[in-house]
Parts: structure tokens; C-alpha cells; sequence
């Protein structure tokens, strides 16, 4: 049963490798994929920026909208810049006690007077205030004063309450109320007169109030 030997000759044998060119596809198809959307995203930057939604995406998150409190707020600080603060002897002071104790309203306008205020009517608060007052005190006058004399008239009695009235007159009341001991120390009033002449700008988050 002998038989033939062979010899392969040649430089060729079989590989058992995957044709490349397969997976030159695969990357290829890939890399476009990826090139493709780079270029979709890029249009739609383009166009939310030239369209302006881009500046108002950036805008929206710093802009906060202002509760009515802080707009009313604002609103006074902006209005009390503008309004030139009146000098005391500018203003006619009427000084009114709604408290049992007497002697107040005489001694509370010498005071006034050495602090430069004018002084009007001395004496007892109306019916509509007499013992009625349970603070340390009510500023009141017209309309038109709220922003320059009765705030002015409101640092000489810390926690006064400023309240306006139909009056036609330029005077203006401090009615004593039960809780009155004195008058705003002079120094810390003359310190609240400053900063009244010369307001602090509104804070940052105002701005837009």
C-alpha cells in the first residue's frame, strides 16, 4: 500500500484572518456618523443664537422675578433718592400727648426746639388718637410729606409710626403714644439724618424690581 508523497511547494497558505476591508468599513461608517452629528449640532447652536433663544437661555437663570413686598421696596428707596431731605427748621412741628401722663408734649417740644424744629400746637391728642396710641409715637401730615418731613420728623422717635392724613397744611404732628419713654438720642438721630440725606444704593438683586 505505498503511495506517493507530496511536497507543497509555494509561498501561499490559507490564513484564517477576516478580510480588513470590513472593518475599514465599520470605521469609516462610524467616523462619518460621528462627523455628521457634530455638524447637526453645530447648525442648531447657530441658529438659537442668531434666532436670540441662546441670549435669553443665558439671560433667564440670573433674572429673578421681584415679589411685591421688594418692588415696593425698591420703589421708596429709588423715590427717597430723589426726594431732597427738608432741613428741621424747615418743618412746623405740632406735638399732641394721647397718653394719661402729662407734661410730655411740653417737654418733648423744648427738646425739638433745641434741635432746630419749629414748633406749632402744644398740647393733648385729638379724640381719634387720645389713649388710643399704644406705641411710642404716631408721625402724621400730609400725603405729600411721606417721603421728606415725616421721615425726617421719624428719626428724632425711633419706631414711630408714619401715617398720612387729608390735611392741606405743610405741619406735621408727633403724637406721643404709650409706649413713649424720650426722644431718639441726638446722636444716634443725627446719625439716621445722614444716612437719610445720603441712601445707600439699592442692593444688586433689586436692580430689576
Amino acid at each position: 500500500m505505498g503511495g506517493k508523497k507530496y511536497r507543497i511547494t509555494g509561498d501561499r497558505y490559507p490564513r484564517m484572518r477576516r478580510p480588513r476591508h470590513r472593518r475599514r468599513i465599520v470605521l469609516t461608517l462610524a467616523a462619518a456618523a460621528c462627523a455628521l452629528g457634530l455638524v447637526g449640532w453645530g447648525s442648531l447652536q447657530l441658529i438659537d443664537v442668531f434666532g436670540g433663544k441662546g441670549a435669553t437661555a443665558q439671560a433667564a437663570p440670573g433674572k429673578k422675578k421681584c415679589s411685591p413686598v421688594q418692588a415696593e421696596q425698591a420703589r421708596s428707596r429709588a423715590q427717597a433718592a430723589r426726594t431732597p431731605l427738608p432741613k428741621p427748621g424747615a418743618l412746623t412741628v405740632n406735638v399732641l400727648n394721647a397718653t394719661p401722663r402729662s407734661g410730655l408734649a411740653k417737654k418733648t417740644a423744648d427738646e425739638l426746639a433745641k434741635r432746630g424744629f419749629k414748633i406749632g400746637k402744644v398740647g393733648n391728642a385729638p379724640d381719634g388718637y387720645d389713649k388710643k396710641v399704644k406705641g411710642t409715637g404716631i408721625v402724621l401730615g400730609a400725603k405729600a410729606a411721606a417721603q421728606g418731613p415725616l421721615k425726617m420728623l421719624g428719626t428724632q422717635l425711633m419706631g414711630a409710626e408714619q401715617k398720612t392724613d387729608g390735611r392741606k397744611g405743610a405741619d406735621i404732628d408727633l403724637i406721643i403714644g404709650s409706649g413713649f419713654k424720650d426722644l431718639t438720642q441726638k446722636q444716634d438721630a443725627e446719625r439716621a439724618v445722614a444716612q437719610l440725606a445720603h441712601p445707600a444704593p439699592p442692593p444688586a438683586h433689586d436692580a430689576g424690581c
